[in-house]
């Protein structure tokens, strides 16, 4: 990689207090390097930008990029460059901002993210003379463009900006392509919460990864995941190529707790209990008909609900088939249970009798429906049948110490601090020597 390198030579003040002529060779001078160098095309996205100082000190380093417009279109006058002008106006664009770290001893400056393909690339760096003295110096390159077939992005994230969910609630992101390089997909994944805690990412296959911390959030506050995806190789020649922010709240404390042996639900809230409900959970005849013990999330709710049991594998003629309109229906697996209305079920605080849900009366499962939050913890306790980490949201029945023996960095990252463990700027390459 060539670099830009300058000599700034700064001119002293002559006896008469006038400013010298010429250059004398005792003025103190000033030079900086910044890589990728002027003039540089087709500069891989995932190339950190560095400036070095061999004389002298870093002063400031701005970074600004300008993707390539599309031909024949005012991008100013877009639908799409409004929705982005009001996006930037709200905050969202600090997401696209390429900040960087500089060592203690400011000689040297790294940038944290990668950079988005196909645009031109100007970094200004300001530096300073022992003597006080400072000089700017520049760089404009163009980074390499994202091929068809080839530019990652996220096909949908769970919770979604706006949304108020509960307190164990993961951050579920779901990509259009695999990811080879999980390492710097993670790394580019910067998590921050108005209450300090820390967490982990986990991949569930090759597309999907999930956050989960240590311990459930704090109620009532704020959460931002900055997806620095832009420029990150995910795979080889396959670059992400557009940043995401994605804002959500942590609502109040909800947890619910099943105990299939009582037949009874307590629900408690910011640490009190506030109901207490009659239930009736799987009557366990059958795998399918027993309700999974462990830590669960509700996922979502539905007013009104055909259960076709169908769905989990048991089709119409078999003995066991059923299909029911249910109402006021809470999921909290991928296995087909729910919380739900059972007005049939007569044994409700008495016995199991239904395929896995949990039966509830119309009113208290009305209740449950109203209240509940996305990522509310709803715990199952008395049955066989272990909850499996990846249905549904099952992302609690690891321990902490399995989370993050799971998560490719191996790393916590602290939601409190800046940035994330690990380099975005890693390539596939570097990530399979380090597997080796």
């Amino acid at each position: 990689m060539a670099a830009a390198s300058l000599l700034f030579t700064v001119a002293c003040s002559g006896s008469g207090g006038e400013e010298a002529s010429g250059v004398s060779n005792e003025s103190p001078t000033v030079e900086l390097t910044i890589v990728p160098a002027d003039g540089e095309t087709e500069v891989a996205p995932n190339t950190p930008v560095t400036v070095t100082a061999s004389i002298g000190t870093i002063e400031e380093v701005t970074v600004t990029q300008t993707p390539a417009a599309p031909e024949d279109a005012d991008a100013s006058a877009s639908p799409e460059a409004a929705e982005t002008e009001e996006a930037e106006e709200a905050g969202a664009g600090e997401v696209d901002e390429i900040t960087g770290t500089l060592n203690e001893d400011g000689t040297e400056w790294v940038s944290d993210w990668t950079l988005t393909p196909g645009s031109t690339v100007t970094v200004v760096a300001t530096g300073k003379s022992p003597e006080g003295e400072t000089a700017e110096f520049t760089s404009t390159f163009t980074t390499l463009e994202a091929t068809p077939g080839h530019r990652l992005e996220v096909q949908s994230n769970f919770p979604v900006s706006g949304d108020v969910v509960g307190v164990g609630m993961p951050v579920i992101i779901n990509f259009d392509l695999p990811v080879e390089n999980k390492a710097a997909v993670e790394a580019a994944l910067e998590v921050v919460s108005e209450k300090p805690t820390q967490g982990a990412w986990n991949w569930f296959g090759d597309q999907t990864v999930v956050f989960r911390t240590e311990e459930y959030w704090e109620p009532y506050q704020k959460v931002t995941v900055n997806m620095h995806l832009a420029g990150v190789q995910a795979a080889e020649g396959v670059y992400g190529i557009e940043n995401h922010q994605l804002t959500f709240e942590v609502g109040r404390s909800q947890i619910s707790e099943v105990d299939s042996e009582t037949h009874r639900m307590v629900v408690t809230r910011d640490g009190e209990q506030i109901k207490d409900f009659p239930i009736s959970t799987g009557n366990a005849t059958t795998r399918a008909y027993t309700t999974t013990s462990g830590t669960h999330l509700t996922m979502e709710k539905y007013q009104h609900l055909v259960m076709d049991s169908a769905t989990v594998g048991i089709p119409p003629g078999h003995p066991d088939y059923y299909k029911l309109d249910v109402n006021y229906a809470v999921r909290f697996s991928n296995s087909g249970e729910f919380t739900h209305a059972a007005p049939w079920n007569g044994s409700l605080g008495q016995a199991n009798l239904s395929h896995g849900c949990v039966n509830m009366s119309t009113a208290d499962a009305q209740w449950f429906y109203e209240n509940s939050y996305m990522g509310d913890p709803l715990v199952v306790t008395g049955t066989d049948r272990e909850l499996e980490v990846d249905n549904g949201w099952g992302y609690w029945q690891r321990s902490w110490e399995e989370w993050l023996a799971n998560s490719t960095l191996g790393e916590a990252d602290r939601t409190d601090e800046p940035g994330s463990p690990g380099s975005p700027h890693r390539s596939v390459g570097e990530q399979a020597e380090a597997a080796e």
